[in-house]
């Protein structure tokens, strides 16, 4: 699905986020900058150790939730990787949704600091994090759209998403920002 929104466009599709030929890719980090599992692990293994190297090196204590940084992206196809660090989910009512957007905003002023006209992102904070998509989808949608129409140089913002499931919470959402 593709979502325009003022001459910007926002793109879904499924597939596996190391293999996006955009600019940039976001990591769902953990606040630690460690690695761990799921996309993070995946894009870690696919980058190689240099995008490790380089986390460690340029950030020490770690990234806050809600905030984003930004190292090369190694043997991946994208020139820079992202690293957000989206909130632990525990019932809606502790700030999640304020971090999330964060999260998503922050990835998108890092990507426009760096030049990037493309960046994709997973679904942050769905996986290990225990974000519901039903909550997650329409927060990282509207955040984005409404990035776009800043018109802060990203020209495209692709959703890669794992899973049927979590593409249609996705189409549902956009179809709210679209309608």
């Amino acid at each position: 699905m593709r979502l325009e929104i003022a001459g910007a466009v926002i793109e879904l599709v499924q597939g596996d986020i190391t293999q996006q030929a955009t600019d940039a890719i976001v990591n769902a980090a953990n606040s630690r900058l460690a690695g761990g599992g799921g996309v993070d692990g995946a894009i870690h293994r696919a980058g190689g150790p240099s995008i490790m190297a380089e986390t460690a090196a340029k950030h020490p204590n770690g990234c806050a939730t809600g905030d984003a940084v930004v190292t090369g992206g190694g043997r991946l196809a994208a020139r820079f990787v992202i690293h957000a660090v989206g909130p632990v989910y525990r019932d809606g009512r502790r700030g999640e949704p304020a971090l999330l957007a964060s999260a998503y905003r922050r990835s998108l002023e890092r990507a426009a600091a760096e030049q990037c006209r493309s960046v994709a992102f997973p679904s942050l904070s769905t996986g290990a994090y225990g974000y519901p998509l039903d909550e997650a989808a329409p927060i990282a949608i509207r955040t984005v759209a409404a990035f776009l129409r800043e018109k802060r140089g990203v020209d495209l913002v692709r959703f890669v998403l794992f899973g049927q499931r979590a593409f249609d919470e996705f189409v549902r959402a956009a179809r709210e920002v679209e309608g």
